[in-house]
């Protein structure tokens, strides 16, 4: 069972993290945010929280400073909300896993586009069937 708080610190900060992004940071480089998870380290002293923005690079790169900036304030609403003896360092990570899912459905969708007709070209129709 080693491990199992380490994550459960995680889902608590990570939930904690998603409303107060989105209910409480008032800084306008915070666009549409999801934090994907959190994953904290086994002694409990660094949470790294990844997540993900709608929107460009641009909004990637304002919404990365404003999370830079807002993370004192973040970390100070988590202790008070959370029952830790000490609340973990704050790092942000931007979570590439999405970007890299959706490359890897547009490249089976381009496969499956190109399997369709080489299956229809493959059949024989009905004017080459003898009966």
């Amino acid at each position: 069972m080693q491990g199992s708080r380490p994550a459960r610190v995680g889902d608590q900060i990570r939930e904690e993290l998603s409303e107060l992004l989105a209910r409480e940071v008032k800084d306008p480089g915070i666009g549409l945010i999801t934090v994907t998870h959190v994953k904290v380290s086994a002694d409990l002293q660094v949470a790294r929280a990844y997540w993900t923005v709608m929107g460009d690079e641009k909004s990637r790169k304002e919404t990365s400073k404003a999370l830079e900036r807002a993370t004192p304030f973040l970390r100070r609403q988590i202790a008070g909300r959370l029952r830790l003896k000490r609340v973990p360092e704050l790092a942000f990570q931007y979570d590439e896993s999405i970007e890299r899912q959706e490359r890897i459905e547009a490249l089976l969708q381009q496969i499956h586009a190109e399997e369709k007709p080489a299956e229809s070209t493959d059949r024989p129709s009905k004017e080459d069937d003898p009966a």
